[in-house]
């Protein structure tokens, strides 16, 4: 596999992996009472299943999670760290990465 479509793959994946955490993270159906209010543990599976997509493996400990504002008009604020790995003919490089709600 080519470097530069392997430095693409984590770029896009990492644009990816952000836009799932704003859906994540804006929680629809709590917001308007259709659903019980997500834990943090619930926020953190969301994000690591949507992130296996990506081809993106996290652990829990890699997700923070943040909550603002009153119970009725809560915000949630979501951050996932994580290194990407990009080999390339004699060696490899790792890509500290990070994906936020915001």
């Amino acid at each position: 596999m080519s470097t530069g479509w392997q430095l693409a793959s984590c770029e896009l994946n990492n644009y990816e992996l952000r836009d799932d955490l704003k859906d994540v993270a804006a929680m629809g159906g709590a917001r308007v009472g259709l659903s019980a209010e997500p834990s943090d543990a619930d926020l953190r599976e969301s994000v690591i299943r949507r992130a296996a997509q990506h081809d993106i493996h996290l652990a829990a400990d890699q997700i923070l999670v943040q909550r603002s504002g009153t119970r009725e008009n809560q915000e949630i604020f979501l951050l996932a760290r994580y290194r990407a790995r990009v080999v390339m003919p004699g060696f490899s490089l790792i890509f500290h990465l990070r994906a936020t709600s915001r």
